[in-house]
C-alpha cells in the first residue's frame, strides 16, 4: 500500500536512484537535501524537493505536516572514510547528531517507520567472510563507528516509541542507470569504478592504494552491488519495516572483485589499456569485505539482477557523460 516518502539525502548517489524507483513503483516521495554532496538535477522535476538539513526539526517537522510523510528512507550522512580519520568530531556531529535531530522530528510528529542506509563499515576487519549479520561489529575508522552508534539508537528507539527500522548495511554501491541519467559523481571522488574512469579520460595512470593485503594479487577485495540493486533493497526493506519488522541487513552480492580484477574488467569493455602505479594502503581499509546475502535474501525476498562485474562496469561506462559536475 502507498504512503507518503521523505526521503533525506535524496539528491546523492543511491539516493537519487532509490527516488527513481520509488516513483516508478508508484509510491509518493518527497526530497530532503542540503545539496552539500547531492544535486538537484539528479531529482526528477516533478518530485517535491525541500533544501535543506536534516537536523532542522522545525523544518522536518512542517516537511512531515504539509505532505503527510509516513515513511522516512534516511541516506543524508557524509561518508568518506578518510575525512571521518582525519575530522572524527565533525562525522560524530553530521551523522550521529542530525540522525538524532531527524529521529526526535519523527517522534513528534509521530511517524513510526524507517529505513537507514548504513555500511559495511560497522564490521571492521573481518574475523571470516562472507560477513554475517551477527559478525562482532568493530569499526576502524569514525565513518563505520557512527554508523554503528545510529544503528544501536534505532533500536533503543524502538524499545522506547515503537519505532520500526531496517538497517541496510551496504558492501560496495557501484554502477549507474544512463536511461535515466544517473550516475556516480562524488568531488572529491573516493570509490574505485568512478576513479578508474577518470583515469581512463585524463590518460593518468590509476592510483591502486595498496599491493601488499593478504589477497590472491595483493589488491583489496570488495562485494560489488549495482545501486539499482540496492535501490531495489529500500523498497523491500520499506513495506518491511511498515509491517513492523526491525533490524539489520547485509545489502551484497556474497563475491568479491580484487581492484586489479575490476580495472582489468574495464580495460576488456573499452578495449583501452590502464596504466595504474600503486601507492600505500588508505588507512581503515579492511583486506576483504564480502557480504553473506542470505538474510536479506530469505527475509526480504531481495535478489540482484544487475550487480554482475560487467553489468556494473559497462553501465558505469555509459552513465559517464552525466556524471560531471
Amino acid at each position: 500500500m502507498s504512503s507518503l516518502i521523505l526521503v533525506t539525502g535524496g539528491a546523492g548517489y543511491i539516493g537519487s536512484v532509490t527516488v527513481a524507483e520509488l516513483v516508478a513503483a508508484g509510491e509518493s516521495v518527497v526530497v530532503l537535501d542540503d545539496l552539500s554532496t547531492g544535486h538537484r538535477s539528479s531529482v526528477p522535476s516533478d518530485v517535491p524537493f525541500v533544501h535543506g538539513d536534516i537536523a532542522e526539526e522545525a523544518l522536518v517537522g512542517a516537511v512531515i505536516r504539509e505532505y503527510g510523510v509516513e515513511a522516512v528512507i534516511h541516506f543524508a550522512a557524509k561518508s568518506l572514510v578518510a575525512e571521518s580519520a582525519s575530522d572524527p568530531l565533525l562525522y560524530v556531529q553530521a551523522n550521529l547528531g542530525k540522525t538524532a535531530s531527524l529521529l526526535q522530528s519523527l517522534k513528534a510528529a509521530g511517524v513510526r517507520t524507517i529505513v537507514f542506509s548504513s555500511t559495511a563499515a560497522v564490521y571492521g576487519e573481518p574475523d571470516s567472510v562472507p560477513i554475517r549479520e551477527d559478525h562482532p561489529r568493530r569499526p576502524v575508522n569514525p565513518y563505520g563507528l557512527t554508523k554503528l552508534w545510529i544503528e544501536e539508537t534505532l533500536g533503543w528507539c524502538e524499545r522506547s516509541w515503537g519505532l520500526a527500522w531496517i538497517a541496510l548495511r551496504y558492501f560496495n554501491a557501484a554502477g549507474g542507470v544512463p536511461e535515466r541519467q544517473l550516475a556516480e559523481r562524488h568531488h572529491p571522488e573516493t570509490h574505485l569504478i568512478p576513479r578508474l574512469l577518470n583515469a581512463l579520460e585524463t590518460h593518468e595512470p590509476a592510483e591502486v592504494f595498496g599491493r601488499d593485503y593478504p589477497t590472491r594479487d595483493g589488491t583489496a577485495i570488495r562485494d560489488y552491488v549495482h545501486v539499482r540493486d540496492l535501490a531495489s533493497a529500500h523498497l523491500l526493506a520499506l513495506e518491511a519495516a511498515k509491517g513492523g519488522r526491525s533490524g539489520a541487513y547485509n545489502v551484497g552480492t556474497g563475491e568479491g572483485y580484487s581492484v586489479l580484477e575490476v580495472l582489468s574488467a574495464l580495460e576488456q569493455e573499452t578495449g583501452m589499456r590502464l596504466e595504474h602505479r600503486v601507492l600505500p594502503r588508505r588507512a581503515g581499509d579492511p583486506a576483504v569485505l564480502v557480504a553473506d546475502g542470505a538474510k536479506i535474501r530469505r527475509d526480504l525476498g531481495w535478489q540482484p539482477q544487475y550487480s554482475d562485474l560487467r553489468s556494473i562496469v559497462r553501465t558505469a561506462l555509459d552513465a559517464l557523460p552525466f556524471a560531471q559536475p
